[in-house]
């Protein structure tokens, strides 16, 4: 005989605290839901200790899972519960919404029905978002993504150019105080003054864009796209077997038809990687020949390389010599533990000045910082 469907009310508590569980990084499927949706109907909901061990039974497995399962259990449950009498019956039980239950809990009192004051959880996902990895983003978590991207400011380092502007203090500009004192009569009532004008640096990004990236070049794409729409002096480049300016593809405000557009331009998305073949064609027709010179370069890539590791380790020192900064961002290096292993990465580092992750928002707005900051700690 086919077992009973549990109860609607305790599939949607059961979804909705498995969505919370999957949140706090354990993976919880449909059929342990479902276990536990059923313990429910036999259990005494209002009694704590009898839910804990049901959704302890039911939803983990690994000795390592119970600590985030107790956190998750005490912010859906436990706060969910203040106040209220020992012994809740089953229509008492507060549950959010779906739309809220995602994450860190942020408690809010509102009258029940019966018009007292009861304790409600609604979840803010912008926190979790921030230190979760683009690995294990879903599809409408990269919609969030893009949010916290048009929030992120991005500017290019200052650069004191050779042009000079009007200022109060500075270099004297006796053609201006002539054609000042021209307006008195001869006299010269107020001295003119001018400096250089400082204009942002270029800003060069270059994507890796191959299979072993895949993970995370959606959310560095995006990162690209927001760098170019910024208005500042950004170029974007991908890079995998071949290199592609993909600048005209993302300065569309949309952000998902830019992405559209560049993966239409891209045709080595997914594949293999020369990164130093790339580099030298990078070098050899923009770099050199002005885009580089000055400019902050930043490259996201694991350092994964198929090529010769010595064409790459000679065009970063390229690269080096040509700009004012040079800034690797490798995902792999948020891991416990993580060394440069891959020749690639070793080969390019003594030319690197800064190396970040970039497997989360919360690098990213790093990795904006360093951009905007380079002026402070410049080499030249």
């Amino acid at each position: 005989m086919a077992e009973e469907e549990p109860a609607p009310r305790m599939v949607a508590a059961a979804v909705a605290f498995g969505r919370v569980l999957r949140g706090a990084g354990l993976s919880v499927g449909t059929e342990r839901l479902v276990g536990f949706a059923r313990a429910l109907e036999e259990l005494d909901v209002g009694r704590r200790e009898d839910v804990y061990w049901a959704g302890r039974v039911t939803l983990t497995s690994r000795p390592e899972d119970v600590e985030v399962y107790d956190r998750a259990f005490e912010v859906f449950w436990e706060r969910g519960a203040e106040g209220a009498p020992p012994r809740r019956r089953e229509a008492e039980l507060r549950i959010p919404e779906p739309e809220d239950s995602v994450m860190p809990a942020k408690e809010t009192v509102e009258p029940d029905e019966r018009g007292e004051e009861a304790v409600g959880l609604r979840y803010s996902p912008v926190e979790v978002l921030r230190k979760k990895d683009f690995a294990l983003y879903s599809p409408e978590e990269f919609a969030e993504l893009q949010r916290l991207l048009a929030d992120l400011r991005l500017s290019g380092a200052l650069r004191r150019t050779r042009r000079l502007e009007p200022a109060r203090r500075g270099r004297h500009d006796p053609r201006r105080t002539m054609r000042s004192a021209m307006r008195t009569g001869g006299e010269t009532v107020r001295h003119r003054f001018r400096r250089a004008k400082d204009q942002p640096r270029r800003v060069v990004l270059l994507c890796d864009v191959s299979g072993s990236m895949a993970p995370y070049s959606r959310a560095l794409l995006r990162f690209l796209h927001a760098g170019v729409i910024s208005g500042g002096r950004f170029e974007a480049f991908s890079v995998g077997t071949r290199l592609t300016r993909i600048t005209r593809e993302l300065s569309t405000r949309d952000p998902d038809r830019a992405l559209r557009q560049a993966a239409g331009a891209v045709r080595d998305l997914s594949g293999g990687t020369r990164l130093g073949d790339a580099l030298k064609e990078f070098v050899d027709r923009w770099g050199q020949r002005g885009m580089a010179r000055g400019a902050v370069v930043v490259i996201l890539s694991d350092g994964w390389d198929r090529g010769d590791v010595a064409v790459l380790a000679e065009q970063m020192r390229r690269i080096r010599r040509l700009a004012y900064r040079v800034i690797w961002v490798n995902p792999l290096k948020a891991a416990p533990g993580y060394r440069p292993l891959a020749a690639g990465m070793a080969a390019a580092l003594p030319y690197v000045d800064v190396f970040l992750s970039g497997h989360n928002f919360e690098s990213l707005e790093e990795l904006a910082r360093a951009v905007a900051a380079a002026a402070e700690n410049g080499r030249r």
